[in-house]
C-alpha cells in the first residue's frame, strides 16, 4: 500500500503542474491580446481608442498592466493610456461642468450617444483613478473622486441627472448591476489607499447588502432585478436572470468578504453567486453559459438569450479561480478548468488574435467583430491579468517545484 504522505505529495505536484500550465497559457494569451489592441486601436491623431472611445476600459487596462506587471512597464503603453485619459478629460463629459459622460464619441471627440445609466461614468472613474496611481498626477484623482461622489448622489439621493423620465407605470426597480458596479469602484479607489478605504467603507457595506438582496425564493435563485426594498418583482422583469452578472457580482463580493475577514459570507457567496448560476446557466448540450435565463424556465423575452457571449465566461474564470484561492475547494478549481477550456477553444481567434465576442448556442461564431460599443480592451485582458496573478499566488502557496518538473505549455491545433 502506498504511503499516504507520498500520495499527498503526488497530488500537490499534479496540481502544481496543472496550475503552471494554465499560468503560462493565460500569460501568453494576455500578451497576444494586448498586442492586438496596441496595433489596431490607437488613434494617433486625437489620442482616443477606436471601438471603445466612450468606454474607458482601455485606459484603465493599460495603466493596470503598467502598474502591476513588470513586462508591461513600457513607455508606449503608459503614453497611450495618458493620451486616452487626456482625450477623456477633454471630451467625455457631454455638457461640462455637468458630469454626464458620453457612451460613444466620434473620432474627434463629439458625443454620439449617451446612456441614462451610471456605467460610462463608472468606467471613467476607474480610468482616472488608475491613471493617478501610475502617474501621481493629482488632477486625475480629483476627477475620479468628484465623479465617484456624483455617481453616489445619482444612485442614493437623486437620479434626475441621469436623464431618465419618471413614468407612472414604471416599477421602482433595482438592477443588480448598480450596487455591484459601485462595489467595484469602492475596491478600485480603496486599493492601497487608506483615506479612500475609510471614505467609502459605509458605501461598500451598503452595496454588498443590496447585492445580497437579489438572492430570492429561499436561496434558490439570484434575480437580476428586485424592488427597491429587496422583493421579487412581477412578470418577466422579475424572473430575469443573468448568469454572467451573477458570477461577476460573486467575485466582487468575494473581494469584499476577504477584506471583511468573513468566512461565513464567503461560503454563502460561493454557494449562491458562483455555484448556483453556473449549474443553472451552463448549457448541458453544447457547453458555455447562456446569456439570459428565466427563473421559471419560461422562454426569455430577449432575442439573444441563448447566445454565448465573451464576458460572462471571463467573469466565470475569475470567479472560480478566486473562489478556489479563498476556499481551497478543488471543485471550484475544476470548474475554472472547465470554463477556461471552453472559453479558450471557442472564443479566441488563433489566426488574427484577440477573441470573438458573440457565439450562437452551438458555439459557432455569430459576429466576427473584435470590438464595438460594448466589447473593447477590458473584459478579456482583465480576466487574463487577474487569472495570471491568482495562478501565480497559488503556485507560490504550493512552494517551489522539484527541479526539472515544470511542464511545457501543451500545444494543439490552432494554438500559437
Amino acid at each position: 500500500m502506498m504511503d499516504p504522505g507520498l500520495l499527498v505529495l503526488q497530488d500537490m505536484e499534479k496540481e502544481r503542474e496543472t496550475l503552471q500550465v494554465w499560468k503560462q497559457r493565460v500569460g501568453q494569451e494576455l500578451d497576444s491580446v494586448i498586442a492586438f489592441w496596441m496595433e489596431h486601436s490607437h488613434d494617433q491623431e486625437h489620442g482616443g481608442f477606436f471601438t471603445c472611445l466612450g468606454r474607458d476600459g482601455q485606459v484603465w487596462m493599460y495603466c493596470r498592466l503598467y502598474r502591476t506587471f513588470e513586462r508591461f512597464r513600457r513607455v508606449e503603453l503608459l503614453d497611450a493610456a495618458k493620451a486616452g485619459g487626456e482625450f477623456l478629460l477633454s471630451y467625455a463629459r457631454v455638457a461640462p461642468p455637468g458630469k454626464k459622460c458620453a457612451f460613444v464619441l466620434t473620432q474627434d471627440g463629439r458625443p454620439v450617444k449617451v446612456q441614462r445609466t451610471i456605467f460610462s461614468e463608472c468606467f471613467y472613474t476607474m480610468a482616472m483613478n488608475e491613471l493617478w496611481k501610475v502617474t501621481g498626477e493629482m488632477h486625475y484623482q480629483r476627477e475620479a473622486v468628484e465623479m465617484m461622489d456624483q455617481i453616489i448622489h445619482w444612485v442614493r439621493e437623486d437620479p434626475a441627472g441621469l436623464g431618465r423620465p419618471q413614468l407612472s407605470g414604471t416599477l421602482a426597480t433595482e438592477p443588480m448591476a448598480v450596487p455591484m458596479m459601485l462595489l467595484n469602484l469602492v475596491e478600485q479607489l480603496g486599493e492601497e489607499d487608506e483615506e479612500m478605504t475609510d471614505k467609502y467603507a459605509e458605501l461598500g457595506d451598503w452595496c454588498a447588502h443590496r447585492i445580497l438582496q437579489h438572492v430570492q425564493r429561499d436561496g434558490q435563485v439570484v434575480l437580476e432585478n428586485v424592488s427597491e426594498d429587496g422583493k421579487e418583482l412581477p412578470g418577466c422583469l422579475g424572473r430575469h436572470q443573468n448568469p454572467g452578472h451573477t458570477l461577476e457580482a460573486g467575485w466582487f463580493l468575494l473581494q469584499y468578504a476577504l477584506r471583511k475577514g468573513d468566512p461565513k459570507l464567503q461560503r454563502h457567496i460561493i454557494d449562491k453567486f458562483l455555484l448556483l448560476p453556473f449549474h443553472s446557466g451552463w448549457d448541458p448540450e453544447h457547453g458555455g453559459l447562456f446569456y439570459f435565463q428565466d427563473a421559471d424556465d419560461l422562454c426569455p423575452t430577449q432575442l439573444e438569450w441563448n447566445m454565448k457571449l465573451w464576458w460572462p465566461h471571463t467573469e466565470a474564470m475569475i470567479a472560480f479561480l478566486m473562489g478556489y484561492r479563498d476556499s481551497g475547494d478543488p471543485a471550484l478549481l475544476n470548474l475554472f478548468y472547465q470554463v477556461a477550456e471552453y472559453t479558450f477553444h471557442q472564443f479566441r481567434d488563433p489566426e488574427y488574435g484577440e477573441w470573438f465576442g458573440y457565439l450562437n448556442q452551438e458555439g459557432k461564431v455569430a459576429l466576427t467583430i473584435k470590438g464595438g460599443p460594448f466589447k473593447g480592451c477590458f473584459h478579456v485582458p482583465r480576466c487574463l491579468a487577474m487569472c495570471e496573478q491568482i495562478l501565480g499566488a497559488l503556485l507560490q502557496r504550493l512552494g517551489p517545484a522539484p527541479l526539472g518538473s515544470l511542464p511545457a505549455v501543451p500545444t494543439r491545433e490552432g494554438s500559437k
